[in-house]
């Protein structure tokens, strides 16, 4: 068999620039590849990052606004009803609390605030306290406002967008073929209904995948491609942080080397979009979080919705280090 080299990472890369996604064989490829090849392989994949984006980092904050009390089955998480997990359990947070999450989300020099609920969709009321806060916060802070509050109902999207919210974030999670295995509570397609439905009210599409939660290479290779044509702007590609407590919480870690060529993959299949090192990234990646910026242009600074991130200042630090600057302001 012979071995990919440079020039096969190269001209992925090329292929990619000029608008030509790999293929199936190609990812496949760039998923397998020797462990020898990763810098040739993440050198192509930064080509494709520098065209669009340069050395910049867009940062973005999550806050839990709604923790726990969750009626969903989703085998990776924490606030699930099947989870045994000790997380803390509130109803969603006040105005006030969300506007000091957003001041804080500036002082992290976060460009994007990501307000994010546990929950199947959002109820009215829920849904007013987010507009009222998403209204104050677009009034006096120069932020994106990201919203992730489950399935919407006819009516919601469209109120979201008019207040204020740039962004919708629904996650496809995994594979559609793999979908039944991580969760039974809804489908697949209602996941994409959601995320169509908040293109169609003028919100920017997020929508990402969690690696590791028992799918193949072939799978990961198609979870890319589905993200492609839902044409999500914003993927955040998170590694499963496995949670004791939780259905998942038995399933391996990813090894650092291989979510680097998960990284690389997405940006060759999707070279214009924000990719993110999302959740999982700190106990995946480990040692080698810094090689992920040569694929992505974005990530979370600080927690997760019940994990812990690294600190700020260490996130500050190693794109500083690299050489890459910080995009303060993401408007």
């Amino acid at each position: 068999m012979t071995l990919p080299t440079y020039a096969d990472w190269q001209l992925i890369a090329e292929q990619s620039l000029s608008g030509i996604a790999p293929t199936i064989e190609q990812g496949l490829t760039v998923l397998g590849a020797p462990d020898d090849e990763l810098l040739p392989l993440m050198q192509a994949a930064f080509k494709v990052r520098r065209h669009y984006y340069g050395r910049k980092v867009k940062l973005n904050m999550i806050i839990n606004a709604k923790s726990g009390l969750c009626p969903e089955d989703c085998g990776y998480c924490s606030q699930s009803v099947v989870s045994t997990a000790p997380v803390p359990k509130y109803t969603m947070l006040d105005k006030e609390t969300l506007l000091a999450g957003a001041r804080e989300a500036l002082a992290r020099r976060a460009g994007t605030y990501c307000i994010v609920a546990a929950g199947k969709g959002p109820t009215e009321k829920e849904l007013e306290q987010v507009v009222e806060a998403v209204k104050e916060i677009r009034d006096t802070m120069p932020l994106k406002i990201c919203a992730c509050l489950g399935i919407l109902k006819d009516g919601q999207a469209q109120r979201l967008a008019e207040a204020g919210v740039h962004r919708y974030n629904h996650n496809l999670n995994t594979s559609r073929a793999n979908y039944p295995s991580i969760t039974t509570t809804h489908t697949y397609d209602q996941r994409i209904e959601t995320v169509e439905k908040a293109k169609l009210h003028g919100m920017s599409p997020c929508s990402g995948v969690i690696i590791g939660m028992g799918e193949t290479d072939r799978e990961i290779v198609e979870m890319a491609y589905a993200l492609r044509e839902l044409d999500a702007d914003s993927i955040p590609v998170n590694f499963l942080n496995a949670i004791p407590g939780t259905p998942l919480e038995g399933a391996g870690r990813t090894k650092a080397i291989k979510a680097l060529k998960v990284l690389a993959l997405f940006r060759f299949i999707c070279p214009t979009k924000e990719i993110r090192a999302a959740g999982g990234r700190e106990v995946n990646l480990r040692t080698l979080q810094p090689l992920a910026l040569y694929a992505v242009n974005s990530l979370f600074v600080g927690d997760y919705l019940t994990t812990e991130g690294q600190e700020v200042s260490a996130d500050h630090q190693m794109i500083e280090d690299l050489g890459f600057e910080v995009e303060v302001c993401a408007l």
